[in-house]
């Protein structure tokens, strides 16, 4: 594939052989390919499940017993429609989408996506994806209101949904915010959110307390001609790779 997904299985094959455990059969996946671990705690069910609910419109979006994502009815109050298009084609596309709760792990800022192995029988299998997620790094955010709203669990999870439905690239350099980004800032303005400026986040100087290894790193949304920022301490969330710029999602 053309976007990054990274091929480490170090955790995957536990994480496809949990799939297995709690849906019960393949056809199952028929229905709804997007699976949560058993796992991810109730509270964190629910943070992902009222964002995803506010960014659709859809209110009765839900996790099953089986951690299986349904849509249930699909009345619509607002929200947008290129987010649930993506959500449908992610339900009833041909990977498995197995969402893995990674919070507080050094290795994942906010969201990574990495390419699963089934346990047994992979060649009969369709192909598969886990999508880590640190809840605990998007507590770790501070700044405008309205880049906060355009940038919490629900939408990190829809970029990482977007790689793997839409095959779609991330930004190689500072200058783009990439093909990924350009679709989910499409739902950011169907949503009158501002949209994300920037790919990869920059410097933001600000006085650190010395007794403190902090680095804080700011990211930047625009709506009309204002301009809103998230900042937090990148030693902290993670995504630091000596002096240089890292993409928060990829």
């Amino acid at each position: 594939m053309r976007f990054r997904i990274e091929t480490k299985h170090f955790s995957l094959k536990l994480a496809l052989a949990a799939a297995c455990v709690f849906v019960s059969a393949l056809s199952t996946f028929a229905s709804s390919a997007v699976v949560i671990k058993p796992e991810v705690s109730r509270s964190h069910r629910e943070e992902l499940i009222k964002r995803l609910r506010v960014i659709t419109g859809w209110s009765s979006l839900t996790f099953d017993n089986n951690g299986s994502l349904r849509l249930g009815e699909t009345q619509t109050s607002g929200g947008s429609e290129s987010a649930r298009l993506l959500l449908k084609e992610a339900i009833t596309g041909p990977n498995v989408i197995v969402l893995e709760d990674a919070s507080s792990r050094t290795d994942v800022a906010f969201c990574r996506v990495v390419r699963g192995r089934w346990v047994r029988d992979e060649s009969k299998k369709p192909p598969a994806f886990v999508v880590l997620i640190d809840f605990t790094d998007f507590q770790q955010l501070s700044g405008d209101a309205e880049a906060r709203a355009a940038f919490d669990v629900g939408w990190g999870l829809l970029h990482e949904l977007n790689h793997v439905v839409k095959d779609s690239e991330d930004a190689r350099d500072a200058k783009a915010v990439g093909e990924c980004e350009d679709y989910i800032n499409r739902m950011r303005l169907e949503v009158g959110l501002p949209v994300r400026v920037d790919y990869f986040f920059s410097r933001a100087y600000l006085k650190a307390d010395s007794n403190f290894n902090a680095r804080y790193v700011r990211l930047s949304f625009e709506r009309e001609t204002k301009r809103y920022w998230l900042v937090w301490d990148a030693t902290t969330v993670g995504g630091l790779q000596g002096d240089s710029q890292r993409a928060l999602v990829r």
